[in-house]
């Protein structure tokens, strides 16, 4: 009882704390710089929605307003069975610049992303969500990056805006800055294990078709690069601009899609869970896999310490009841939100309620096969559409 005790203690410390300390030690003692050019290759900005005609217009002025030649920039929006006026509004802008691939039926992103970089020959491809609104130097940016031969993919940066200053939203916003400080250390010292969905880049030959019921493309697309031996990087200089989820409600909608993806993803690909196939092995295990082992670690020591708290007393005893104590608290402030106003118990319910999404979205993973097609309500709660804080 007393080695898993302390297993699954390393697990969940290493998972959270050990494995970001790595990195940052990586990043003093082993920094890989990115060579960065100013060549302007011509791009294709891939958008797919599904009834999106409220914001299209928008999504396609963000994209045309790139600080980039404008002969070299085209936008293809693909839309996936949708039953409103998508395709028409876009057709409606009359820009040659603007393309629209309309699909009959609805299949999901993945199908859809498939099909779109067929429909284009632009060497650089950069997908980025309807939702987010863009700075006008991220496609640039971006392609600075690909001007290091080994440069495969790259991921640009979601920043989140002022939202309502709820409780949740602050621990999501916090979280989220954990994770881009994770994100870029990977960057610094080799590859990023996935990108950010809402803007991403990647050259057209690193591209495979991915399964259509794909739920994590924004993973699936650059580990297929990275499995190929490319460097997946990360630009912070491309912005990609949402609102955080004010409340558990709607993030919990996201992130368990998001985590049930995770599980789907090791199914789908089962070479990254291979140190002899996947060359991100290391990485991919400590940033993904070991996250949705955290809940089953923080059960089984709290189960160990119970018992070694009656069987060994002393300091087991006296640490059990802190042990019990920081949960009912934890608990306590989900209940009463007033409570959240101490940031350490802000934090702790945002913790508690992303390992309760991973549970949650083993169970959707298990029941739901449909999960990879989305409904105008899921996009539109979703902070950073298809993919977002950190999985």
């Amino acid at each position: 009882m007393s080695l898993l005790f302390w297993l699954s203690l390393a697990l969940v410390f290493y998972t959270y704390a050990g494995y970001p300390l790595q990195l940052w030690l990586m990043t003093r003692l082993r920094p890989q710089p990115v060579l960065r050019g100013s060549d302007t290759p011509e791009v294709v900005m891939i958008v797919v929605g599904f009834n999106e005609a409220h914001r299209i217009i928008a999504k396609v002025q963000t994209c045309l307003n790139q600080d980039y030649p404008a002969d070299k920039l085209r936008v293809l929006i693909v839309s996936d069975g949708s039953t409103d006026r998508t395709a028409d509004v876009v057709r409606a802008l009359n820009d040659p610049r603007v393309e629209v691939l309309e699909c009959p039926a609805r299949r999901g992103k993945a199908a859809c992303l498939n099909d779109g970089v067929a429909h284009t020959t632009a060497p650089l491809i950069v997908f980025t969500d309807a939702r987010q609104r863009l700075n006008p130097q991220a496609v640039s940016q971006l392609v600075a990056n690909f001007a290091d031969p080994s440069i495969g993919a790259v991921s640009g940066e979601l920043v989140f805006e002022q939202a309502d200053g709820s409780p949740f939203a602050d621990g999501i916003g916090a979280y989220w800055l954990y994770e881009k400080f994770i994100r870029n250390s990977e960057a610094r010292t080799g590859s990023v294990v996935g990108v950010t969905g809402a803007l991403y880049a990647l050259r057209r030959e690193c591209f495979a078709p991915i399964p259509a019921e794909t739920i994590l493309d924004d993973v699936a697309i650059p580990m297929q690069a990275a499995m190929k031996g490319w460097r997946v990087s990360f630009e912070g200089g491309a912005l990609a601009y949402d609102l955080p989820s004010t409340d558990a409600a709607k993030e919990k909608i996201r992130k368990v899609r998001t985590l049930a993806g995770n599980f789907q993803l090791v199914s789908l690909y089962p070479a990254l869970l291979s140190p002899w196939h996947n060359p991100l092995w290391g990485r991919f295990m400590a940033h993904k896999m070991l996250r949705v082992l955290c809940p089953l670690a923080l059960l089984l020591a709290f189960v160990s310490h119970s018992v070694l708290a009656f069987e060994a007393p002393g300091f087991f005893r006296a640490t059990w009841a802190l042990h019990l104590g920081g949960y009912l608290l934890m608990v306590l402030a989900m209940l009463v939100p007033a409570l959240q106003r101490f940031k350490i118990l802000r934090l702790a319910v945002t913790f508690a309620h992303l390992n309760i999404f991973v549970v949650l979205g083993f169970i959707s993973f298990v029941t739901q096969k449909q999960s990879h097609l989305w409904g105008s309500s899921t996009v539109a709660n979703s902070p950073h559409g298809q993919n977002p804080t950190g999985k």
